[in-house]
């Protein structure tokens, strides 16, 4: 609803003008030499000194580098950040990243990325990594983002959240976007932290983390969680508002529960990383045509890996990085039908996939002319998804699929100092497949640093998304769906304009204006040989838009981002604008210290524009705000936060998808959350 914005105006105002008060404020305590600037630096604590170090990223182009240097537009969220703002899961710290957003179906998060999250999809143009390990599964090419995540929140330093095409760096799923999760070492944590914490509908976390430091270069990290929720007691839904669907209120049908594990092992060179996490979902939408009210729909997901990583420096200006993983995923679908005969039918599904892989990749810097200006990486990667089993039954086996695949990459990139000012970076990487053959990805940037502060990106880059296993074997034995193992696969092509400024020593100003163009998108489509469902490579779609982000971050503890991004989506045929892709979406974060380096005061707002269902209606725009009271070092040791969400009490909702009968699917009201973290 457009009107939303307008009514919420005086809170928009009130923040706004809080943060340039603290901005005016910070920048007259600003040092006036090197020797008070080395002053006020003795004074700080470890946590304020984080807060002003330079933001970098790995995941941009595979090697550490300052964001100013990145071929990408890159927004980093800092450990700061989650604690202050209560962020709860990844899905939660993406979306406050400029052009990004979340859709919740009651079941699972989804990633937006400039306008393109189609309701159903299982975020699989987004990959998602854990310190460069791919988590997206060998199903769905689904990352687990939501309360099914890896890691526990806790456990992240940094989040790196890179917009536009990798696939020049990391082959499929890498379309709209790569996340890079940057985890915390065991010698940053120095003993064992214990959290717990208590929310609305019933819900309790407990979290312990062990971390040590191992002789000069090694450490080790031990963390476990376990979640339980209720979730809302009753959700009212009008579609089925009816006697016989209990008046359309399903009833204890939206519970939430998981285990996570995560464990990492680090001796010199060597780095060894485990994780694993279970969960359990309600589902109280009915999707799939379910029997409304039931508490036996639901589903399960497991997701874990093993990691085992080897870095060195071969020579002065040689490294190399090698990488051998194991990977499992599984997934179990309940769903409770009405039969024939008006009892109940329980339907199940399964799919269970396991992959190992290799990757070997080297870094090389030359001393000597004319190869000095260089920075070449060059790598190669092997996996073999050798288990990719999908199964269904009810009365009867109607789905009992195995397949295996493998992929084969190479790629090069060269980083190229053509002027002190002025670098090129070029890169390709192939991919060999061995469902649909092969696809090559290029992409090139050109870095240009015109006066102190100011860096001018332009960039180029192709990327693909190969069609995964269930959009190419699921079926339900000639029922309503077949399978075409025929697909072939996603492309997109995206230019962008880069601008980040540096406004001040601690203000910054970003800002991009993009373009892109994706082919051959798999879509779901009915066959009208014999009116199967069926998935197809059948759509185009086509965007042009522009974000900007002005952040900053004191000293003194004071931190702000304001944030704007403006996209127009639409499908290259019909010029119609894309289901669920907002035109507007609007993020401004304040974090205000009440005490120095004890207790912060944080506020977010969030804007959406409203967006097209699949109905071809259009669900209103909605501002919502989320506070933060963070206390550090509340008594030795303890640290507490107590968070509202959603904090006025709006009501909004998300577009629904097509396995539901909700044009809207509305979201939750006014919710708390306290959290206690006792160090010891």
């Amino acid at each position: 609803m457009c009107s939303t914005l307008p009514r919420r105006a005086h809170q928009w105002l009130a923040v706004c003008c809080l943060l340039a008060t603290a901005v005016e404020a910070a920048e007259a305590e600003k040092p006036r030499n090197d020797r008070e600037l080395a002053a006020k630096l003795a004074d700080l604590s470890l946590d304020q000194l984080m807060n002003v170090q330079v933001n970098t990223v790995y995941a941009a182009a595979r090697h550490e580098q300052r964001v100013c240097e990145a071929p990408a537009a890159v927004s980093i969220i800092t450990a700061a950040d989650i604690r202050r703002y209560g962020y709860r899961t990844l899905a939660d710290i993406v979306a406050s990243v400029p052009g990004c957003y979340s859709t919740y179906d009651r079941n699972y998060h989804h990633l937006g990325v400039r306008g393109f999250s189609r309701p159903g999809d299982y975020d699989s143009r987004v990959l998602v990594l854990v310190d460069g390990h791919r988590v997206n599964d060998n199903i769905y090419d689904s990352p687990p983002i939501g309360t099914y995540g890896i890691p526990d929140v806790a456990l992240i330093e940094r989040v790196e959240v890179i917009r536009g095409p990798g696939s020049a760096l990391y082959g499929s799923n890498a379309l709209l976007g790569v996340v890079n999760v940057v985890t915390k070492r065991g010698k940053d944590l120095q003993g064992a932290e214990l959290a717990a914490e208590a929310a609305s509908f019933g819900t309790g976390k407990a979290r312990l983390t062990l971390g040590t430091r191992i002789g000069s270069e090694g450490d080790a990290l031990f963390s476990a969680s376990a979640y339980d929720s209720a979730g809302p007691r009753s959700l009212y839904y009008r579609e089925y508002d009816d006697p016989a669907t209990n008046h359309g209120v399903a009833r204890n049908c939206d519970d939430d529960r998981y285990g996570n594990v995560f464990a990492a092992l680090t001796l010199g060179e060597v780095t060894l990383q485990a994780a694993y996490v279970s969960r359990e979902k309600g589902i109280p939408t009915a999707a799939w045509e379910t029997r409304f009210n039931d508490r036996r729909t639901r589903t399960t997901d497991e997701r874990g890996y093993l990691d085992l990583k080897w870095q060195r420096d071969l020579t002065e200006h040689l490294n190399v990085q090698a990488r051998l993983y194991y990977d499992y995923a599984g997934y179990a679908g309940q769903y409770a039908y009405e039969d024939d005969g008006g009892g109940v039918l329980v339907s199940r599904e399964r799919t269970r996939d396991q992959w190992w892989g290799a990757e070997l990749v080297f870094r090389h810097t030359f001393a000597d002319p004319p190869f000095d200006r260089h920075h070449l990486a060059w790598g190669v990667e092997y996996r073999d998804n050798f288990e990719q089993a999908l199964w269904g039954r009810d009365s009867d086996v109607y789905l009992d699929e195995r397949s295996r695949s493998t992929v084969c990459a190479v790629f090069l990139q060269d980083e190229i100092r053509i002027l002190r000012n002025l670098t090129l970076i070029a890169g390709v990487r192939h991919d060999q497949y061995s469902t649909f053959g092969g696809t090559t990805n290029p992409r090139v940037s050109l870095i240009y640093h015109p006066f102190a502060g100011t860096t001018l990106k332009a960039l180029y880059g192709r990327a693909f998304r190969a069609p995964n296993a269930y959009e190419m074997h699921y079926h339900d034995n000639g029922y309503s769906q077949k399978a075409n193992p025929s697909l072939q696969p996603e492309t997109i092509d995206t230019f962008e304009l880069v601008l980040e400024q540096r406004l001040t020593e601690h203000l910054r100003l970003a800002a991009s204006a993009f373009a892109y163009s994706m082919q051959d998108i798999v879509t779901q489509q009915v066959d009208p040989a014999d009116d199967l469902l069926v998935f197809q490579n059948a759509g185009g779609a086509r965007a042009r838009g522009v974000e900007a982000e002005l952040a900053g971050n004191w000293p003194s503890g004071l931190r702000g981002r304001l944030g704007y991004a403006f996209v127009r989506a639409e499908d290259e045929e019909t010029g119609e604008r894309l289901v669920n892709s907002p035109a507007h979406l609007a993020r401004l974060n304040v974090s205000v210290p009440l005490v120095r380096d004890r207790l912060f005061a944080s506020a977010e707002l969030q804007y959406t524009s409203r967006r097209r269902t699949v109905a071809d209606a259009h669900v209103a725009g909605f501002c919502v705000a989320n506070f933060t009271l963070y206390a550090r070092n509340l008594f030795k040791g303890l640290d507490a936060s107590l968070s509202v969400y959603n904090l006025f009490d709006k009501r909004y909702a998300d577009p629904g998808s097509t396995e539901h009968l909700q044009e809207a699917l509305e979201q939750d009201g006014r919710t708390f959350r306290l959290q206690l973290t006792k160090r010891f």
